[in-house]
């Protein structure tokens, strides 16, 4: 299984922000949208990730308000990414590696979506479920062996 496949199941919809925006704004975005990233464009490129993790960090750094900076301030700015044509099993290897719960999804300079550990987690769940289903139903529709007549 690809990304691509992923990326088809998911949808389209995708939510970014501006590097110069506040962070609170950002933190409002995800809590209202039930979202746990936002992709951080910039004329039109990717400049960055801002998760919930960074969120975190920024209220433990200002004693639990986000402050007053930007998301600049506080993204990843060098977020790792995968291509459509990345197999889902180099994906979750690239996820627990590098503990990154959100990959930006390129085709060259063209983003095209962001895929979750909950997205990978969910397709390969509905793959291993429908290869089970087929295998009961093999199983259940084999063929009863003739018997060999005795020497």
């Amino acid at each position: 299984m690809k990304v691509s496949e992923i990326l088809q199941v998911k949808g389209n919809i995708l939510y970014t922000i501006k590097p110069d925006q506040p962070l609170a704004e950002a933190a409002k975005t995800m809590a209202e949208k039930d979202i746990g990233s936002l992709v951080v464009m910039e004329f039109g490129d990717l400049v960055g990730m801002l998760t919930f993790r960074e969120v975190l960090k920024a209220l433990h750094e200002n004693d639990g308000t986000v402050g007053g900076g930007t998301v600049r301030k506080h993204m990843e700015d060098h977020p790792i990414t995968v291509t459509p044509d990345t197999e889902v099993n180099e994906v979750r290897r690239i996820m627990l590696e590098k503990h990154a719960r959100y990959l930006p999804v390129m085709n060259a300079k063209t983003l095209l979506g962001v895929i979750s550990f909950y997205d990978v987690a969910r397709a390969v769940l509905e793959a291993q479920s429908f290869e089970n289903r087929m295998l009961k139903a093999y199983i259940r529709d084999w063929p009863a062996e003739e018997e060999q007549p005795a020497d």
